[in-house]
């Protein structure tokens, strides 16, 4: 029996608002992973890090751009990651990625979502988790802009509010 060989890019992300909020760093990432690819039998080519690093797009980052480069080398055939949110937050990102992944020959996994894009069930039930991710986004980015506009009618201006939000704005008093 012939059997695909596993080569592996392990790819961590941690931004710093999830370091705070769901307490996960780089390091325990990396060893989670490693344990799983060990358990596996990957074959790990290389370990990419992007620290304090959103996952709103995939161009903002250069280990995961270093990643897709060694992908379409062929020095890679999966990607192996701790959550699909750790990947892309961006519908139209895992679109693009997934398109690239299978004209590579290339599979997604992620541990703690259960995700494997070798299949269409596991293409299927990644799109689903990237739908539910970035409605998270959204949502957090409007409670965000109605808190601060709530705290600017009510004389409390943010410390490092947006310059498009200080016009006409006194920051000593809050007054106009």
């Amino acid at each position: 029996m012939n059997e695909e060989r596993k080569v592996v890019g392990i790819y961590i992300r941690v931004s710093t608002e999830d370091q705070v909020r769901e307490g996960f760093s780089l390091g325990e990432q990396e060893e989670k992973l490693k344990q799983l690819c060990k358990y596996k039998d990957y074959k790990i080519y290389k370990i990419y890090k992007d620290a304090g690093i959103s996952a709103k797009n995939m161009s903002g980052r250069p280990a995961f751009q270093q990643m897709l480069e060694d992908m379409r080398a062929g020095k890679i055939n999966y990607i192996v990651a701790y959550k699909l949110d750790r990947v892309t937050r961006s519908v139209r990102d895992l679109e693009v990625l997934i398109s690239e992944l299978e004209e590579h020959y290339c599979y997604l996994v992620c541990d703690r979502d259960d995700v494997n894009t070798s299949s269409a069930n596991g293409r299927f039930f990644v799109r689903m988790l990237t739908v539910l991710s970035q409605l998270e986004i959204e949502i957090v980015s409007e409670r965000t802009k109605f808190g601060l506009t709530g705290a600017i009618k009510s004389g409390h201006i943010p410390r490092n509010l947006p310059t498009r939000l200080q016009k006409g704005y006194n920051k000593e008093n809050g007054n106009r």
